[in-house]
């Protein structure tokens, strides 16, 4: 029997001459690292009603500081390219909200209808279930299972003990009354009943949640507008105290040409995207205008605006244009093939249109943006997964300009990684195809050998 490649079981360790004392250091280096690392998450969560509209006025500074250059040209000053493009922005949030009103009223209006309309498809929709239920019932009867009634639940010679439940008043509270019926045979005790009462708790709904959340979202939106203009209104001051912080040449020409890059790659980024999913919200509105949903209007800008949220902002688009076609028509066939539509067009814009028209630079790991939505995700709700994927391309611009970094930018990158100066990249991608090709671990330390040296 052959014996085992010691090196198939044995991971990178430390040089032989490392001194004994060197582990303990190391070992508290990265308990160090992993309490920052909890406490800079838990600072994120807690401080996000400040950080959400910092951070979207920082990406958005980088994303018009262009346009700042190009009005700069025309003898325009950052005072007023700043009035510019904040009253732009004003007037866009309020042409978004005017298109939402108009949907959002009718809906708020036919409420008790819309409510109505869904017991009756809910009652239709299980009817057509029943012989399902029907069949699980009978399968459960066949393997011993029982069914569960009153009368079983209710010992023989017993009557069964009246209720009566007088409530909420005007405060909210409700009272029970339970009158108790002795069994047959024995003693009549005198009448006895029982006064319960319970504060109703009082249930907050969606409406009630969306009034409680819209003074803090318009300060937020607030917030942001302000800084976003103080920013561009003071020109290259921001980029001018971030190069002064260093003090060779050669690094402050670095940190001045990252920042550059950052502006190219997040309005590249942002702009591509922003057009296609503006297009995609026109192919979806006129879809659901094909299909005769309600509002294709509304359903073209909810696409548009979802589908800056990567991978789950389809699904949700998905998941609402399903419901409404439940609502809306009377078969189950209809609202199905809505959803494929949606999921067709969705499909080809994220597989075809997206890779085809974003540079390659701008391409990431997709498990890392799926991963990282989702963190930013529980971090800071919807805006957390809007500023996701901006905030990558920031990253891996950064790791590309800041030494040691290489490979953290290698691993952010998407199906072509740029090549490290410091590893041979021919020798990783054969290492990797080789052992692909074997079936298990030893066959792949077996196939890999070689390769070491």
């Amino acid at each position: 029997m052959t014996p085992p490649d010691p090196s198939t079981h044995m991971f990178p360790s430390l040089p032989r001459d490392a001194g004994k004392g060197t582990a303990l250091p190391k070992v508290a280096n990265w308990a160090i690292i992993g309490i920052f690392l909890i406490l800079m998450f838990w600072f994120v969560a807690q401080a996000r009603d400040f950080l959400m509209p910092v951070t979207l006025a920082l990406l958005l500074f980088f994303v018009f500081v262009p346009f700042r250059r190009v009005m700069e040209r025309w003898r325009i000053g950052p005072t007023v390219t700043a009035a510019i493009v904040s009253l732009g922005l004003v007037v866009s949030i309020l042409g978004i909200g005017m298109m939402i009103s108009g949907p959002v009223s009718r809906l708020i209006d036919n409420a008790p209808q819309i409510g109505t309309r869904l017991e009756q498809r809910f009652t239709e929709i299980r009817r057509n279930f029943a012989g399902l239920e029907r069949a699980a019932r009978k399968l459960d009867e066949l393997t011993g299972g029982k069914k569960a009634t009153d009368e079983q639940d209710t010992p023989p010679g017993s009557a069964p003990r009246p209720a009566e439940i007088v409530g909420p008043d005007v405060m909210g509270t409700v009272t029970g009354r339970v009158t108790s019926v002795p069994t047959p045979g024995t003693p009549q005790p005198p009448d006895q009943h029982i006064e319960v009462q319970v504060n109703a708790p009082t249930e907050s709904t969606a409406l009630g949640s969306v009034m409680d959340l819209g003074p803090a979202v318009i300060g937020q939106i607030i917030l942001t507008l302000f800084l976003l203009f103080f920013m561009l209104a003071s020109g290259d001051l921001l980029y001018l105290k971030i190069v002064q912080s260093f003090d060779r040449m050669r690094d402050k020409r670095a940190a001045y040409l990252a920042l550059r890059e950052i502006e190219d790659r997040l309005g590249a980024y942002l702009g591509a995207i922003t057009l296609i999913n503006a297009c995609l919200g026109i192919a979806i509105g006129l879809a659901m205008w094909a299909w005769g949903m309600p509002s294709p209007v509304l359903f073209g800008l909810v696409g548009f605006l979802l589908n800056f949220i990567p991978y789950l902002g389809p699904v949700f688009g998905i998941i609402i244009a399903a419901l409404v076609g439940v609502f809306v028509f009377d078969d189950l066939f209809t609202p199905l093939m809505v959803a494929l539509t949606y999921l067709a067009l969705t499909s080809f814009e994220g597989q075809l249109i997206t890779p085809y028209f974003v540079s390659r630079k701008l391409q990431l790991n997709t498990v890392v943006v799926f991963l990282t939505v989702a963190l930013w995700a529980w971090l800071w709700s919807v805006l957390g997964m809007i500023v996701a994927v901006p905030l990558l391309v920031v990253m891996r611009v950064l790791a590309d300009h800041v030494p040691g970094l290489e490979k953290f930018g290698n691993f952010l990158a998407g199906e072509d990684p740029p090549a490290l100066e410091d590893e041979d990249e021919e020798e990783a991608r054969e290492l990797v195809e080789t052992g692909g090709d074997t079936e298990d671990m030893t066959e792949a330390a077996r196939a890999t050998r070689h390769l070491s040296p």
